[in-house]
């Protein structure tokens, strides 16, 4: 591996480890202070008792890595601290996890109060009546939030979630080892990562092309992605974002399905990754809903004021790597993600399909739809 190579390794691998903040500036630093693990769980945060008074109720967290920082890594990044000083609340446990597999198993141990939960997982507590609605106009700042991503969990006319941040996918290839980079050399490439979820079909579907709703597939349409996922058994699959950098940056890989985040990472660490134009893609959106079985939701709405506001969600885009929900948070540290994936440009997210739970909004009429257990069948399959 070149001298190029070795450092692109080293600086992108580092900047993931300080948080994606870092990707805004030209030239990240190499120095800043070390994330946990990517593998790791980290146990229950310990919390300083609050100094307010307005509340002695207490809150169990469950989120993604890196959506409610408390200053344990940096203390710069400590927003979970600040609402409890402010609120009087105090965050007895605060659980995170890494993907939304983890999401999913995690939340069925033990009750939280407030989750963070993406479509599928969205869609499934919805169904099981293990969230409750959200009075909208308990939080003042519901209104900023994209209608479009408040629309994705209002069932029945009751809102079930609130924003919070959100992010879509893009391939891009190497092309200082591969020309032109298109969707039919990534697909039949075994140098190629593709993100490890069952919703990668529906991203398979937007790249065979005879499917109108990614997420609406009838049986033959689910079996022609599925072809297309089945041409190369070789293909790479991944969950942590560490081994597209290694990928790269070693040269075992030439194509990947990654967030803008990820190919600005990549471009600022010297390697010359550059996009695949696709007239469509995928995304999606995390929202924190609240727990059915809430005794008392003083401290929870709190929480959900807390994270709707610009402030909260301008912290949490710059330091994920991902979009606020809210607009007006586009400012200062969060400017560059909003940048990097569009806020505010109709035309291109305009070409964002956002996920929701196969089979999506399927009617008789279309045609029969598979269902999301039949895609993660087939993908449990496809990863043998």
């Amino acid at each position: 591996m070149n001298r190029r190579r070795t450092y692109a390794l080293a600086l992108a691998a580092a900047v993931l480890a300080t948080g994606t903040a870092a990707a805004a500036d030209p030239a990240p630093s190499t120095t800043a202070t070390t994330r946990p693990s990517a593998k790791a769980t980290p146990s229950p945060t310990p919390t300083p008792t609050p100094t307010a008074t307005q509340s002695d109720g207490t809150l169990q967290i469950l989120t993604y890595r890196g959506y409610a920082e408390y200053g344990g890594v940096s203390p710069k990044v400590n927003w979970v601290g600040n609402f409890e000083k402010e609120t009087g609340c105090r965050i007895a446990r605060l659980d995170t996890v890494q993907t939304a597999e983890e999401m999913a198993d995690r939340v069925t141990q033990r009750p939280y109060d407030v989750i963070t939960a993406g479509p599928v997982l969205a869609a499934d507590l919805i169904a099981a009546k293990q969230v409750q609605p959200i009075d909208p106009a308990k939080v003042s700042d519901y209104e900023d939030l994209a209608e479009d991503f408040r629309e994705m969990t209002t069932v029945s006319g009751k809102a079930y979630g609130v924003p919070y941040l959100w992010a879509y996918h893009e391939f891009v290839y190497d092309s200082s080892r591969v020309r032109g980079g298109g969707l039919e050399q990534l697909f039949s490439s075994d140098r190629a990562a593709l993100k490890d979820t069952p919703l990668t079909i529906a991203e398979a579907a937007l790249a065979e092309g005879s499917a109108k709703e990614p997420y609406e597939l009838s049986e033959a349409e689910l079996g022609e992605a599925m072809a297309l996922l089945e041409r190369n058994k070789d293909r790479t699959y991944w969950r942590n974002p560490v081994d597209l950098v290694r990928g790269f940056a070693t040269g075992s890989l030439d194509y990947a399905q990654v967030t803008p985040y990820y190919r600005l990472l990549l471009q600022q660490a010297g390697l010359a990754v550059k996009p695949v134009s696709t007239p469509r893609t995928t995304g999606w959106v995390d929202s924190w809903m609240l727990g059915a079985n809430v005794p008392d939701t003083t401290c929870a709405y709190r929480w959900l004021n807390w994270v709707t506001a610009a402030g909260a969600q301008r912290d949490a885009a710059a330091w994920a790597g991902m979009a606020p929900a809210n607009s007006k948070a586009c400012k200062g540290r969060a400017k560059a993600m909003c940048e990097a994936y569009g806020v505010g440009d109709a035309k291109r997210l305009g070409r964002v399909v956002f996920a929701t739970r196969p089979p999506g909004d399927c009617r008789a009429e279309d045609g029969e739809c598979t269902d999301y257990r039949v895609w993660a069948d087939r993908w449990s399959e496809l990863l043998k």
